[in-house]
């Protein structure tokens, strides 16, 4: 199992596994899990990662049919300079791969913004830590176990 799973575990936090056969030619990891799941991309969250001005990488959770708007995440985190950080910057500090970057369980713990449209399902999913693997559980859960704060960071 992944370190999200085995987190979740230890923790005693109800959730649900989803698993599906991952095609390396799709366009979109995120949207490869909502076909394949057959499950609405508004309840499906992909895990992004930003460096901001100081160098420091912090998370973004968003729905996998929206786009990160960085103005607003810059707003929320009190920062001017934000950009999409290296993938070996982000493979290294998370431990996981990307395209199954977890919001749970990273390497070292970021600063994480779940997108505030989460609050509005029962359940949602994000990556369990591999490509193919996907974790439901309650998005109070994320935001407590990643010491999230909740802001409308996605757009359209």
């Amino acid at each position: 199992m992944t370190p999200a799973v085995n987190f979740l575990k230890k923790r005693k936090i109800d959730y649900v596994l989803h698993r599906y056969q991952h095609d390396p030619d799709h366009p979109s990891y995120g949207l490869e899990a909502a076909e394949k799941l057959n499950l609405d991309p508004n309840r499906i969250f992909k895990t992004l990662v930003v460096q901001i001005d100081r160098g420091e990488l912090v998370v973004a959770v968003v729905p996998v049919d929206r786009q990160l708007n960085l103005k607003a995440l810059g707003r929320v985190l009190k920062v001017k300079k934000l950009a999409m950080a290296d993938a070996k910057a982000v493979e290294s500090t998370t431990g996981y791969v990307l395209g199954g970057v977890s919001p749970l369980a990273q390497r070292k713990r970021l600063r994480t913004v779940v997108d505030e449209s989460a609050t509005g399902y029962p359940t949602i999913l994000v990556s369990g830590g591999r490509r193919g693997v996907e974790i439901e559980l309650a998005p109070a859960d994320l935001i407590a176990l990643c010491g999230a704060h909740t802001a409308s960071i996605g757009a359209n």
